[in-house]
């Protein structure tokens, strides 16, 4: 008794006073991770309804608000009318109809400050009360400068597509959703940390649940990147069959004569490696489900995570292949962005687990 009252804190150790872990700070990350979730979600609709392009300006403050006037509305219409988009793609759009696609970029923007600031003020309470694990502090720095790196990516996103092209670079989309990916998996990661405290070092980090999962994270991560290339070169409208394209295994027109362009901007290629993705991310599901249907010696919370793992990537492959014969049908590609984020959500979980064994 006595040797534990003597490694107590004493009153003047300031932030050294805070515990190990702290559930208020894991509610809070948490909740930013599903608005960050959300926020995902509501981006890919707003490039599936062509939407992106319709705020041509970044105003971070200012633009909170939309146009509330007559003549606000014809301004932001005309800066609209002088892009590449709405001369090749929307040319005689009205009035009206630039407003219904105006609207989902606003809630996507006017989401990310919410986003923000439900980090930010938080972040800033729990440091002046001292509520915020020590070691927790420049890890949540760290997400607030990664937050609005994220922002500027959106803009510089965005900017690629206001002249010249009629939408966004796919490469740039791609690195705008990976970032908000990252944002959201590192969130979830560090609520972890905040829950269950600092690892103890007797247990073992090693063994093949931790590889598995490490491997699957990671190729759920690439395959949202590939989606978005998919995305970005709106290479889901060509290729509609299933399982081959065009009747072929691989194909005619993959190679687009060079590695980037192939990589980056063939439609056909973009789509066959996303393809080949999934099926190696649901052989591996698959088999971390096996896993823990099998295994005695997991414990409990892994062996339903793995579980959950096989579900949800089956769910999702089933979606993938809807979405592919639908043609992009709107509310289907929603959904499967949606669960993809909710795979990756899991994958994380997973990984962070495995890692506590």
């Amino acid at each position: 008794m006595n040797g534990r009252l003597q490694t107590m804190p004493t009153p003047s150790a300031g932030f050294s006073q805070r515990p190990d872990r702290s559930r208020v700070a894991a509610i809070w990350l948490f909740a930013v991770a599903l608005a960050v979730a959300a926020l995902v979600v509501v981006g890919g609709a707003t490039r599936l309804t062509g939407s992106g392009l319709s705020i041509t300006q970044w105003q971070p403050l200012t633009g909170a608000l939309p146009p509330m006037s007559a003549g606000s509305w014809a301004d932001a219409f005309h800066r609209y009318q002088a892009t590449t988009q709405y001369q090749l793609v929307n040319r005689g759009m009205t009035l009206a109809a630039f407003k219904s696609i105006f609207w989902w970029e606003w809630v996507h923007r006017l989401l990310a400050r919410g986003v923000g600031i439900l980090f930010a003020a938080p972040l800033a309470a729990l440091l002046l009360a001292r509520r915020l694990p020590r070691r927790l502090i420049w890890p949540c720095i760290a997400l607030l400068a990664l937050g609005g790196l994220q922002g500027l990516v959106g803009w510089w996103m965005v900017t690629s597509g206001l002249e010249g092209r009629v939408a966004v670079a796919p490469e740039r989309l791609a690195m705008h959703l990976g970032l908000a990916l990252a944002l959201m998996c590192a969130l979830i990661w560090t609520a972890l940390e905040a829950l269950a405290g600092p690892a103890s070092p007797t247990r073992s980090r090693r063994g093949a649940w931790r590889l598995a999962s490490d491997v699957f994270a990671a190729g759920v991560y690439l395959q949202c990147l590939l989606g978005a290339l998919v995305a970005g070169n709106q290479a889901g409208l060509t290729n509609n069959d299933w399982p081959l394209m065009s009747g072929r295994l691989l194909p005619a027109d993959y190679w687009w004569g060079s590695l980037w362009t192939t990589l980056a901007h063939g439609a056909a290629a973009v789509q066959f490696n996303h393809r080949l993705m999934a099926y190696g991310l649901l052989i591996l599901a698959l088999a971390l489900a096996i896993g823990g249907w099998r295994s005695r010696s997991a414990p409990r919370t892994l062996r339903i995570l793995g579980l959950a793992t096989g579900g949800i990537a089956a769910m999702q492959g089933v979606l993938g292949v809807a979405v592919l014969i639908s043609g992009v049908a709107l509310p289907l590609a929603m959904l499967h962005q949606a669960v993809a984020t909710v795979l990756l959500a899991d994958a994380t979980i997973l990984a962070w687990r495995a890692r506590r064994l």
